[in-house]
């Protein structure tokens, strides 16, 4: 475990840095090789990608063990830390889902507060908390630094909130208490939203880009100047590698 606690603490030093962290959203050795070798110095792997590009889908619609041989496969290609998606927990106890996801070299996950094996419940506040917090726990008995990037879609299912942004910013309080090192209320629609979630929290802040359009919040500078301190692509630059691809084989036809 001496790597992994090496690629953990590396990766928990650069959410600590203060910079805006940009981790590219992979979903193979291809995609991950090519992220690291134009610079990134950390990753993340999507589920919705991955889900794609094994002729799956996502909301936990993979076998995990499927989906952990993809992990391992990348974490074993590049030197860099890497962070998993694992959707809500795919059902499992917080002890069993780190040890697994560590299992398969990776040193962080994303989790978020859908149940889509129950129909897609949202877990209340402090149930959320309490799984992320399992999981903290769980890691650090290991002595593994294991970097946790708590999400909620609050904001996004706007119909099952009064506020849902303020929603949303209390959950990511809660999730930075239960031990999560950086959160990720998806969906922020402009810079005012963006701002509101970074001055609630003291961890970093995840917002989804697009590689080249990037944010409604604007660019890569305006984020920074926000406060963002954690980008990711989530199924983004899949997405847009599909249509530029499309539209360029298009043209042999």
């Amino acid at each position: 475990m001496s790597d992994i606690s090496a690629l953990a603490q590396n990766l928990a030093q650069q959410h600590a840095s203060g910079k805006l962290l940009v981790m590219p959203t992979v979903w193979d050795t291809f995609s991950a090789k090519v992220a690291v070798e134009a610079g990134f110095e950390s990753l993340t792997i999507g589920s919705h990608p991955v889900a794609d590009s094994i002729g799956s889908a996502d909301g936990e619609q993979m076998d995990f063990a499927d989906y952990l041989a993809v992990v391992q496969r990348i974490t074993s290609s590049v030197d860099v830390p890497v962070s998993a998606d694992v959707e809500s927990g795919y059902g499992l106890d917080p002890k069993e889902l780190f040890e697994r996801v560590a299992a398969a070299g990776a040193v962080g996950v994303n989790i978020e507060d859908v149940l889509h094996r129950e129909g897609g419940r949202v877990r209340e506040r402090q149930e959320h908390a309490d799984y992320i917090h399992g999981v903290r726990q769980a890691a650090d008995a290991a002595g593994i630094d294991f970097v946790i990037n708590g999400r909620t879609d609050a904001v996004k299912l706007a119909d099952k909130f009064a506020d849902p942004l303020g929603e949303a910013i209390e959950r990511i309080k809660l999730m930075e208490q239960a031990g999560a090192r950086s959160v990720y209320p998806v969906a922020l629609a402009d810079a005012d939203q963006v701002r509101q979630a970074v001055q609630s929290v003291g961890i970093p802040v995840n917002v989804t880009a697009h590689p080249v359009t990037a944010h409604a919040a604007g660019d890569l500078a305006a984020l920074r100047e926000l406060g963002v301190r954690r980008v990711s692509f989530g199924p983004l630059w899949q997405m847009w590698l599909a249509e530029v691809s499309g539209r360029q084989l298009g043209e042999w036809l």
